[in-house]
């Protein structure tokens, strides 16, 4: 045997034994931390795998499919026009207003197509950190200084942390753009309004079947959420015109996958993932088993699916073990989080940017959690720094940027979001 080539294995297998060997099973504290792991990827199942990743798969291998290679290296290439191509990146990134889970599979899909580094990665923090109803949720909640702190961290760190990775990695990126250059011009199989549409009516059905209820009980806020299952279902039928008119679905497929959407919406409306899941099942049938070119978008995003939800689930089961669901414990006490992150010392701000960048938050759930942080003795500057940290980043996401980027990549850009949300939380801790 060759033990030049057989330590790794050996160290690996030797470790996971003695981890299961002494697993401390019936301790209360464990017990309690397998539950929340468990409780936390239930959660995450039933709340954004139907309504947040199914539709991003969906839209990421359309991405794949349907956006030609020299548009996404036009507008975000390593080559194109600097302004324009961190404007696109972090303004389309923001429009979404999705979780740090929920911009990979988007964010994936326009890397492989070509993509710069930079305004890749100013894509990757916008899509949950630049997120409107957050900052606003923030401002009224925690008070507008920390509101307007957090938009205006929030869209510099965007583009500021995409130039630093392009500068980084500019040797590799003028390679790309090298390769870009001697790309042929390719074929547009319909006008640019109409793929305009197209993807316009999936980030809709995406945005408004995740609209969350606002604190009004009234006004066009309230009225956006009490009737977000209409305008979803409005987006659905534009979609599926658009699949019928201009991709060369069959009338009657469409028609026959739409059924059970429609029999669910009314039989059971107190249920709408119900109908959510059915139109997505439909949709997956009557895509997969077409032979052209619906046929690639459905293998394009089923290979996204394949390859980023074992991670994601992954992920959130090691973030409910460690730090528990929002209110609950996991192995690591809430009270020694509380206790780290009081004043505005650089220790504080780090371990709230490193607790922020590890702990998985949905939407709006980070606000008020810093709340009853503060409410515990944390320090202005360290809340500041976990609400630019925390959306952003998380450990499924982080597991899930690496398999496209590598590892180097991966630690320089998660290094670079909690250090800039450091200082950040020192400056503004020394302000306010």
């Amino acid at each position: 045997m060759n033990w030049k080539t057989e330590w790794k294995p050996l160290i690996w297998i030797t470790g996971i034994f003695f981890i299961c060997f002494y697993l401390p099973v019936g301790t209360p504290r464990f017990d309690n931390a397998v539950t929340e792991a468990f409780e936390l990827v239930k959660w995450y199942a039933r709340e954004h795998v139907v309504l947040c990743l199914i539709p991003a798969f969906f839209i990421a291998g359309a991405i794949g499919v349907f956006v030609s290679q020299a548009s996404v290296m036009k507008y975000l290439g390593p080559a194109a026009n600097r302004i324009l191509a961190y404007g696109v990146g972090s303004v389309s990134g923001s429009i979404l207003a999705v979780c740090s889970c929920t911009v990979l599979p988007l964010f994936s899909g326009i890397y492989r197509m070509g993509a710069g580094l930079g305004p890749a990665i100013a894509f990757l923090y916008s899509g949950p950190a630049i997120n409107v109803l957050a900052i606003i949720l923030t401002a009224r909640i925690l008070g507008i200084e920390i509101g307007v702190a957090r938009a205006v961290g929030a869209v510099l760190f965007s583009v500021v942390i995409g130039g630093i990775m392009h500068f980084i990695y500019r040797n590799e990126e003028r390679e790309k753009a090298k390769a870009a250059m001697q790309m042929p011009e390719q074929e547009t199989k319909r006008p640019l309004w109409m793929d305009v549409v197209y993807f316009a009516a999936m980030i809709a059905i995406l945005v408004f079947a995740n609209w969350g209820r606002p604190l009004e009980s009234e006004g066009f806020w309230h009225n956006m959420f009490e009737y977000k299952w209409y305008i979803t279902g409005a987006f659905g039928i534009l979609f599926g015109a658009v699949l019928v008119l201009w991709f060369g679905l069959k009338w009657w497929k469409v028609l026959l996958a739409a059924l059970p959407t429609a029999v669910l919406s009314i039989a059971l409306p107190e249920y709408p993932m119900l109908s959510f899941a059915a139109g997505a099942i439909g949709l997956s049938v009557i895509t997969s088993t077409d032979k052209g070119e619906t046929g690639e978008w459905f293998a394009a995003s089923w290979d996204f699916a394949k390859q980023i939800l074992p991670l994601l689930l992954a992920g959130v089961f090691l973030a409910g073990m460690f730090l528990g669901r929002p209110g609950n414990e996991g192995i690591i006490p809430n009270e020694w989080v509380a206790a780290l992150v009081g004043g505005n010392s650089p220790m504080a701000n780090f371990f709230a940017a490193i607790v922020g960048a590890f702990m998985y938050f949905a939407t709006l759930t980070e606000v008020p959690i810093v709340q009853g942080l503060i409410g515990s003795g944390m320090g202005k500057g360290p809340a500041l720094a976990l609400l630019l940290a925390g959306p952003a980043l998380s450990l499924p996401n982080m597991l899930v940027i690496r398999s496209y980027i590598g590892t180097k990549k991966t630690v320089v850009y998660c290094l670079l979001v909690v250090v800039m949300s450091t200082i950040s939380g020192m400056i503004f801790g020394a302000l306010f």
